[in-house]
């Protein structure tokens, strides 16, 4: 089998949970970041040359939450001057890139309203994203093709969870059958 030209990243905002949905983020949301490998390359050196610039080495994770509520390495963007500075940079980073992107939006409290059952805002999401990236794909002429699908860890249980969700997505072999 040959390998696609794309790569996908995906990842989550906000939890999953119906039980207490928290009233400032009451909703979930899953993006695929889809990625031609020979674009993908020059955004890595980007983001690379981007953190060597603020922070001396490429290990730092640019993390949403941690950069506007300056926590860890990014408690030096505590003063607005700073901060925006940052923020201007990262933002002419992230526009010079080449990519597509997917995603859904879960408002959880509405879900929670009209469906009773396979009412996991991740396992929806997924089935959406993943008929979407098929339909990308298809126009692409990759749909033959291997293409990886790179999946943040959340914790053992529910990557466990969300394994056997994508296998039986997959397993349909067909997105008009999900």
């Amino acid at each position: 089998m040959e390998y696609s030209d794309y790569i996908v990243y995906v990842d989550e905002s906000g939890d999953h949970g119906l039980v207490n949905i928290d009233k400032q983020y009451p909703i979930f949301v899953l993006a695929f970041c889809i990625f031609k490998k020979s674009d993908y390359l020059k955004t890595v050196q980007d983001f690379q040359e981007f953190k060597f610039n603020h922070f001396g080495h490429d290990i730092v994770i640019l993390h949403e939450n941690e950069i506007r509520k300056d926590k860890g390495v990014f408690k030096v963007l505590n003063n607005l001057e700073k901060k925006s500075s940052f923020i201007k940079k990262l933002s002419d980073v992230v526009n010079q890139q080449k990519f597509a992107v997917i995603s859904t939006t879960i408002k959880k409290d509405e879900l929670k309203k009209h469906y009773r059952y396979d009412n996991n805002p991740y396992h929806i999401a997924l089935k959406f994203c993943i008929e979407h990236l098929f339909n990308f794909l298809i126009a692409s002429n990759q749909q033959k093709k291997i293409t990886h699908i790179v999946v943040e860890q959340r914790g053992k249980t529910e990557d466990r969870a969300l394994e056997r969700e994508f296998s039986k997505i997959c397993s349909k072999g067909n997105f008009k059958d999900i």
